[in-house]
């Protein structure tokens, strides 16, 4: 891409938010990814819509990411721009039962506001590896709670460009789906929902889900969380584990021993290796048991 592009990006966001060949590994939870050709970290909804709008353009294919808890990036990187919603637009603010954040706050630091504040009904959601703006379009849950339960409103940027407010009765929130998804608009902000609790009752309960995601999930392995969606009916990992599939292997990427919902990188794992695996474990779990297993990770790149 020519320097004229870089030149248009600058204009927008200074050049220290602005980073050329990219290594994508640094930025995806699954710690692999070649380099994007420009990777921007936006600080305000007017910066992120004026880069998408310059993409656009120019004809730059242009990916809006989290923290990368729920992506695979290619060995070959991303022939575009990504721009990054994460430390640069992460703020917080608590007004009455009500936390207003922005799209890059991480689940895990609005959990730890909401007990300072002794806010109760966001602990499910402490242990989610995720940004807001990604829960928000995908109405991540886990423990039987979900952001439908939670969400009043989002802030949203259109495909054309414009800013939007959408409630919470207009959101259409399913299983890891929702309005936002279905029309390509991007988290920019959202309005949380909660009551008032004991702090006590708060942090045991917060501590309680830790313990069950400690046990139950292979944590200290880089992954992407859950790699495929919940069959309706069945729980994915359950038809890996009883397709005999625990521990599979592909180059250095494996079904989690631990919990075969999960892929996870043991070291030295490459896109290639994680991408081959996950078709390759979805072909015979379909092959044994008829259900076809629905990737719930993103990916971006040529594969």
């Amino acid at each position: 891409m020519n320097k004229e592009f870089y030149r248009l990006l600058a204009e927008i966001a200074p050049q220290d938010r602005i980073m050329r060949d990219e290594p994508m590994y640094r930025h995806t939870t699954f710690r692999v990814g070649g380099p994007a050709d420009f990777f921007v970290m936006p600080q305000t909804k007017e910066e992120v819509r004026d880069i998408l709008s310059v993409c656009k353009g120019n004809g730059i294919p242009c990916s809006v990411i989290g923290n990368g808890s729920n992506l695979l990036v290619s060995d070959k990187g991303y022939r575009g721009v990504i721009v990054q919603l994460y430390k640069n637009m992460s703020g917080i603010s608590v007004k009455g039962e009500q936390i207003t954040a922005q799209a890059g706050a991480l689940l895990s630091r609005i959990a730890a506001r909401a007990l300072e504040e002794r806010l109760t009904g966001f602990e499910f959601a402490a242990g989610i590896p995720g940004t807001l703006g990604g829960a928000c379009m995908m109405n991540a849950g886990a423990y039987g709670g979900e952001m439908k339960d939670i969400l009043k409103e989002v802030l949203a940027l259109t495909p054309e460009g414009g800013f939007c407010t959408l409630y919470d009765h207009e959101l259409d929130m399913g299983y890891r789906s929702s309005v936002i998804s279905k029309r390509g608009y991007i988290v920019l902000e959202a309005v949380i929902e909660l009551q008032e609790g004991e702090e006590q009752a708060i942090r045991e309960r917060m501590e309680e889900l830790k313990q069950k995601r400690v046990s139950k999930q292979p944590l200290e392995y880089p992954s992407a969380g859950s790699t495929f969606k919940r069959p309706e009916g069945y729980f994915a990992g359950k038809l890996i584990e009883d397709t005999g599939l625990r521990g599979f292997s592909v180059g250095g990427a494996q079904v989690s021993e631990k919990h075969c919902g999960f892929v996870i990188n043991k070291g030295d794992a490459t896109a290639a290796d994680i991408a081959k695996l996950m078709c390759e474990v979805s072909a015979r779990v379909e092959e044994k048991f008829g259900v076809v297993l629905e990737p719930e990770v993103r990916r971006l790149g040529e594969f």
